[in-house]
């Protein structure tokens, strides 16, 4: 299990910078369109310098590593290190592999295609803990030495790399390129809480102790006791809440129906929690009843 848990982030690694490249590949190279990161940069000297884009991208990408190796640090260029140097390879094998292939020959097809390979390649390589290198390392620096947001670092260079591509392209595939740019953002932020999104739930309901009862031996959940007064009655109780997954959430709703029909549920979701029971193993505590009464001294 051990060996697992080491492996698995490993793979991520290795799976999200494949289908970084494919999204490459197969939907920017064959349209010609113009993304921002590595490759839009390695598109620009590409086309100008005439540096075959296979060469440029193990080349930048070591630079990169090396940079934030100094200014970053051991632990950074621990975490990095697979992307820096399995990306190139991955991307000159799919290139080879796939040489000639087209799916598609539209580019508002190709430019969303490629967004959502894009931005879940980067977001399983995040949600390994690690990072895809290249043109990630630069905002990286830049926050470490001038304290500039990394977002906003990312994002001024990607928009930078686009002007670039400008020189040789027209204005209809710096939109494209904008666009594409937007699309593996939004799938980024999508990826980053896949798994750890899920639904909090409170309770107001005169069974309350019956209704706790219920979700901690039925849903196997914990649940939170707060005091709540009645707006109108000014009658005091308790109120619960407590956090479940959405597929949970419907053994809830018939678990509270039939201790109290009428009680009064207040669903939202939440992007992420952690704590016992989520991210870290769960732990059976006895409750006061169960405990052994105290010996008297006598």
């Amino acid at each position: 299990m051990k060996t697992l848990k080491k492996i698995f982030p490993l793979l991520l690694i290795v799976l999200g910078n494949t289908t970084y490249g494919l999204g490459v590949v197969l939907f920017v190279l064959p349209t010609g369109l113009i993304t921002g990161g590595t490759t839009g940069l390695g598109l620009f000297f590409s086309r100008f310098l005439g540096i075959p884009l296979n060469l440029f991208i193990p080349v930048f990408n070591v630079a990169m590593f090396f940079l934030g190796f100094a200014i970053l640090g051991k632990k950074f260029a621990l975490t990095t290190i697979l992307s820096t140097f399995y990306y190139p390879i991955a991307f000159q094998v799919l290139q080879t592999c796939f040489d000639g292939v087209i799916l598609t020959t539209d580019p508002m097809l190709s430019t969303v295609l490629a967004g959502l390979l894009i931005g879940a390649g980067i977001g399983l390589v995040i949600h390994a803990g690690a990072s895809t290198g290249g043109m990630d390392i630069p905002p990286l620096v830049f926050h470490r030495l001038f304290g500039l947001p990394v977002s906003v670092g990312l994002y001024a260079f990607d928009v930078l790399i686009l002007i670039l591509q400008m020189f040789f392209s027209n204005t209809e595939q710096v939109l494209y390129g904008i666009l594409m740019v937007l699309v593996y953002t939004v799938v980024l932020d999508k990826m980053l809480v896949i798994g750890s999104r899920q639904v909090q739930v409170q309770i107001i309901s005169p069974q309350y102790e019956k209704i706790s009862q219920a979700i901690q031996k039925e849903l196997d959940r914990g649940v939170t006791l707060f005091e709540v007064e009645g707006g109108h009655t000014r009658t005091e109780s308790y109120a619960l809440l407590t956090v479940l997954s959405k597929r949970e959430l419907i053994h809830l709703n018939h678990l509270t129906a039939e201790i109290d029909p009428d009680a009064f549920l207040i669903v939202s979701q939440v992007n992420e929690v952690r704590g016992r029971g989520f991210t870290l193993d769960k732990s059976y505590r006895k409750t006061p009843e169960e405990l052994p009464s105290p010996r008297r001294k006598f």
